[in-house]
């Protein structure tokens, strides 16, 4: 029995994915394996979905920390293509 008994269902989750995980290229191997690890950042809301742990709220997790990625890549794009129009445009200016 441990103190935070959540956190052992999720654990047990996570290593179900493993053999997953053993199956992927390398690179995309230790993607995934990151994705898990951030999973714990996750466990309140994972936790409090249903018990028995289901599979699906951690698929939910999963998908809100790529959104998250793709956010801010998405923002970085942006911010550059911004950049590189008022760059554009002082070139012009100059002429």
């Amino acid at each position: 029995m441990t103190l935070f008994p959540e956190e052992d269902n999720l654990s047990r989750e996570v290593e179900s994915w493993r053999g997953f995980a053993e199956c992927l290229p390398s690179n995309d191997k230790e993607g995934f394996l990151k994705m898990l690890k951030k999973l714990h950042n996750y466990s309140m809301a994972i936790n409090t979905k249903v018990k028995p742990f289901p599979s699906e709220p951690v698929i939910m997790a999963l998908l809100l920390e790529q959104h998250k990625l793709i956010r801010w890549l998405k923002s970085r794009f942006d911010d550059g293509r911004e950049r590189n129009d008022r760059n554009k445009n002082e070139v012009l200016q100059m002429q």
